[in-house]
């Protein structure tokens, strides 16, 4: 089954901002399901709770490497807060859209993030958010 992709999610999967890792992170989370094989890793430099920096790792499909790209380019020079309320309908809605089927794709990108800050603010002796229920249920018979 073919899936149509908006031009932003071609975009950015062809041209995917922020990948690479930083070393010595100052916060690093990792989001994946193994039952679809797309797993992100986000790695986080802040300085004065501000995201100064941000790159990911992600293997997976063109709907995850595209949600990775701009997840990262959402939450790039917000604050620490502000990056915790960048949701998966945002990142998707930034793509103009994805397949229902690849929604999970965004949510994979929100949970990384949230991982991430979290892993910031336990490093830095802040109190660590709770994570909510990420659902990764999808349909795979319709790939």
């Amino acid at each position: 089954m073919a899936l149509n992709y908006s031009e932003k999610v071609m975009e950015h999967f062809s041209n995917p901002r922020n990948v690479g890792e930083i070393e010595n992170a100052d916060g690093v989370g990792e989001a994946g399901n193994p039952r679809c094989g797309d797993i992100m890793k986000i790695y986080l430099k802040v300085k004065d709770n501000v995201i100064e920096d941000v790159k990911f790792k992600t293997f997976g499909c063109a709907s995850a490497i595209a949600s990775s790209s701009m997840a990262t380019e959402l939450i790039k020079g917000k604050t620490i807060d502000e990056a915790w309320n960048l949701t998966n309908s945002a990142v998707a809605e930034a793509l103009d859209g994805l397949p229902p089927i690849k929604m999970h794709c965004s949510v994979l990108a929100e949970e990384a993030i949230h991982t991430a800050l979290n892993d910031y603010r336990a490093k830095h002796g802040m109190e660590v958010i709770p994570m909510k229920h990420y659902d990764h249920d999808h349909d795979h018979a319709a790939m």
